[in-house]
């Protein structure tokens, strides 16, 4: 077996079923979960149909590399999304569509990490246990550095060292950050790039929440926009990867795409081609009718603006639960050891909450994410308020 396997720790659902096992909630209260990111909204119909329409596709293999009219479609994406130039994205070079950015930031690592003894990933911490996993079993060391709340939960890049800098290959951001919502500033990308180019390492940024936003006139900023904009044309050494998951209500299609820096992205196409992952012929057509339309990506957003205003003006006389800059979690501060938080929660009022030291590691004497849970604001508006108000009553107990 590979060895690397054993470095593994248990997911972060797994240990919340742990903590949860034994416990008997009240059973005249329905279980609401705020636990896993998973949106519930309605999937748009515009995706649907081109997914039923196009069934019959079944019976053809697929491209690694996906058509040239979903590549297209997600080249011009990104270009009026992030207000690059016209054909600034090369749809043949830059693009790869993936069956959702999960298995791709994985597969990221295993490609361009050349796996000599010093080999360094860096991450945030809290992270998406994606990127340790990936950093793992590709044979590099994990390099943790915390999104604390005394820096607006953005990174501090100026307090890891040259030494450790010298050592990186491969750098994750999350921008909107999983689970705090802090968007890193074009001017912070910008930084992190001309790092990338003095000690050669990649960057892959990790944009799946980038359209769930409350400042409609003022979108999340994008590695590339950042890369476009400073000079850096090609996006060397930039990478992005985005998710339907989120912005189009579609986590069960698994669709996303990878763009970027074209001999990374080529070189990611070669390994992908042996790996095997194409995406289905009618997932590809259906992803193309996403990319295209925004009316159902703005309504989206106009229902999470409706939770958030509600949810937090429930726990305003409670706690110091702020709407995040962007995505649908609210990270909030817990007056006791966020494990214990989450299970009295759970036994008191049945609604499962994430402890945040569960999405965190301890690195360099602390764990950013204890003291903190994490609340998914997925389930509906009544839902969300149902949830809020037994989260209030039971702070309150607290007290």
């Amino acid at each position: 077996m590979n060895p690397y396997l054993e470095k593994l720790q248990p997911y972060p659902f797994e240990k919340l079923a742990n903590l949860k096992a034994g416990c008997n909630p009240p059973e005249e209260l329905e279980h609401i979960s705020l636990s896993i990111g998973e949106p519930r909204h309605p999937s748009p119909e515009i995706a649907l149909n081109a997914l039923r329409d196009n069934l019959d596709l079944c019976n053809r293999y697929p491209l690694t590399r996906g058509s040239p009219e979903l590549r297209q479609a997600i080249a011009g994406w990104l270009q009026r999304r992030f207000g690059l130039a016209d054909d600034s994205i090369d749809a043949d070079s830059q693009v790869i569509p993936v069956n959702g950015t999960r298995e791709a930031l994985f597969a990221f690592a295993q490609s361009v990490i050349d796996k000599r003894p010093d080999a360094l990933v860096m991450m945030p911490n809290p992270f998406y246990q994606i990127y340790e996993g990936a950093a793992l079993l590709s044979g590099a060391e994990p390099f943790f550095y915390s999104t604390l709340k005394s820096n607006r939960y953005l990174p501090d890049f100026d307090a890891i060292d040259n030494d450790t800098w010298k050592r990186c290959q491969l750098v994750y951001i999350c921008t909107p950050g999983n689970p705090a919502g802090a968007v890193m500033p074009e001017s912070q990308l910008v930084e992190l790039i001309e790092k990338s180019l003095k000690y050669d390492f990649v960057i892959a940024s990790d944009e799946c929440y980038s359209e769930i936003y409350f400042d409609e006139p003022a979108p999340p900023p994008g590695l590339l926009q950042a890369a476009f904009n400073s000079g850096n044309r090609a996006f060397t050494n930039c990478v992005v990867f985005h998710s339907l998951s989120k912005r189009s209500n579609l986590p069960g299609m698994r669709s996303g795409f990878v763009a970027g820096d074209q001999n990374i992205i080529q070189s990611f196409l070669l390994y992908r081609t042996y790996h095997g992952c194409a995406m289905a012929p009618a997932s590809q057509l259906a992803s193309i009718a996403a990319w295209n339309d925004e009316a159902h990506v703005k309504h989206n957003r106009d229902l999470y603006r409706e939770k958030f205003d509600a949810v937090l003006d429930i726990l305003a006389p409670v706690s110091d639960a702020q709407k995040p800059d962007a995505g649908f979690y609210i990270w909030l501060n817990t007056p006791v050891a966020d494990t214990d938080f989450a299970q009295q929660l759970y036994i008191q009022q049945n609604v499962t909450v994430l402890p945040g030291s569960y999405l965190s590691r301890n690195f360099n004497g602390i764990n950013p994410g204890s003291d903190h849970v994490r609340m998914a604001l997925v389930a509906s508006v009544d839902e969300c308020i149902d949830a809020a108000n037994r989260i209030k009553q039971f702070i309150h107990t607290l007290n």
